[in-house]
């Protein structure tokens, strides 16, 4: 087949971006692979779980079927730790998934070390070889480990980020392309706010004093995981808008 042809079918299936985005990619498919990825264009899958990669903070991460892709959203978390310009901190990532929120902060802060949790052994596997593509392997240790438990981490850390699963069950809002990502990464009991109640209860065990802990929240999340936080101790500090003027990110120390 010639790209043009390919190009066709793929436009016909999922449009001219995703034509386009897929032939720059793709080297040399098959009859086969072509209909199978029109397939998926047609059944709403996303193109990087198609091609299997997502730029993310300017850097190439891999991606798949297990891992969240990463979103634009989520640079609002990465650009508030980097610019409150912290000086070779240790970060840990809770809920890592590809790896993409401690890869481009310790990519972008000089001297920074991380380590990323994730209780996904598929995820992990995901993350590790970024790590490797992205040449970070000798910064950042990944590690499976669920956020619920106090004695996840046996060490401290000048800063925590976490974009952890926030969508409520049965939330109707919830975009074509997220239903392709691994539910474990997207929704949370209570409304969304199980997992904020857990990162607020063990949080404390993780960070050293007057670390900060940088959140990503759903869109009108802001009012239930500012009171989790506080009830838990923590105080807050401000909150980030993301592009398309929603509150983002918190940010809280304790």
């Amino acid at each position: 087949m010639t790209i043009n042809q390919v190009f066709e079918i793929l436009k016909d299936a999922g449009g001219i971006r995703a034509a386009r985005i897929i032939t720059d990619n793709i080297k040399n498919p098959s009859r086969l692979r072509v209909w199978i990825m029109a397939r998926a264009l047609r059944r709403g899958t996303p193109v990087a779980k198609i091609i299997h990669q997502k730029w993310f903070y300017g850097l190439k991460f891999y991606t798949n079927k297990y891992t969240l892709d990463p979103r634009p959203d989520t640079e609002t978390l990465v650009a508030a730790v980097i610019a409150d310009n912290p000086a070779a901190p240790k970060i840990l990532d809770i809920g890592t998934g590809t790896g993409c929120i401690i890869i481009s902060l310790v990519k972008n802060i000089y001297g920074a070390y991380g380590v990323g949790v994730d209780i996904s052994r598929s995820a992990i596997r995901v993350a590790r070889r970024n790590l490797q593509d992205l040449g970070v392997a000798d910064k950042i240790k990944i590690c499976r480990a669920s956020f619920n438990n106090p004695n996840m981490v046996h060490e401290k850390f000048d800063i925590i980020v976490s974009n952890p699963p926030y969508i409520a069950r049965g939330d109707t809002r919830v975009d074509t392309g997220a239903k392709h990502d691994p539910r474990i990464a997207l929704y949370a009991d209570r409304g969304g706010t199980a997992t904020y109640e857990q990162i607020a209860k063990n949080a404390k065990n993780w960070i050293k004093p007057n670390g900060k802990i940088y959140l990503e929240i759903g869109a009108g999340q802001m009012a239930a995981v500012k009171k989790i936080f506080e009830s838990a101790g923590w105080k807050f500090i401000r909150a980030e808008h993301d592009l398309g003027n929603i509150i983002r990110v918190l940010v809280f120390n304790i």
